[in-house]
């Protein structure tokens, strides 16, 4: 069996044995930033990446520069999506991220908005940045921990208005509950710090 099929097999092993099932299609592009919410429990990761392998995508994530310096980790880290990122470099997390994006053909970030796996009033609005400057949509994916389901969305075209675009955002996620929380509503203030 080719190793892309026994990862499929693995992720979808993973996610019927957990009693989960996946709804919806990821959409046919080759960029985009992909947000899951809420996100609620360590239990996310597991079912995050069972999914990940189920559906046979590759996902980037964002991680500090300082653990590919330690031996072995850094081939490890770029096998599995890893972008590094230099937090305290002149140009930022976003702009980092941004010309990572801007230099490959095909690449999809997978972000958690919330930042944190506790309640907050505000999401991190990176992932708005980094999608509205690299000039690509927003991809949604829910863990809906009642029905045991990942659920993916729709892609996101976003305006020049960050805080009506993430209540656009959170409005899709309502009906969505985490294994210890819901998403929080937008305030009407909108923005916060990355």
């Amino acid at each position: 069996m080719p190793r892309y099929r026994l990862a499929q097999w693995l992720g979808r092993s993973v996610l019927r044995l957990g009693g989960w099932r996946m709804q919806g299609a990821l959409p046919d592009i080759a960029k985009a930033v992909l947000i899951a919410a809420p996100h609620s429990s360590n239990w996310d990761g597991v079912w995050g990446i069972a999914a990940k392998l189920a559906m046979g995508i590759r996902l980037s994530i964002l991680g500090k520069h300082s653990l590919f310096k330690i031996p072995l980790m850094g081939p490890l880290l770029r096998w599995q999506g890893v972008i590094p990122v230099n937090r305290s470099a002149p140009q930022g997390v976003v702009e980092q991220a941004v010309a990572a994006m801007q230099a490959r053909d095909q690449i999809w970030y997978a972000i958690a908005p919330e930042g944190t796996r506790k309640p907050v009033q505000r999401w991190k609005p990176g992932f708005w940045h980094i999608a509205h400057a690299a000039g690509v949509p927003v991809v949604v994916a829910a863990f809906d921990y009642p029905n045991r389901c990942i659920v993916i969305g729709p892609a996101f075209e976003l305006s020049d208005d960050m805080p009506t675009d993430i209540a656009r955002l959170q409005r899709w996620y309502a009906p969505f509950k985490g294994r210890k929380h819901d998403v929080v509503q937008a305030r009407q203030s909108g923005d916060g710090e990355c």
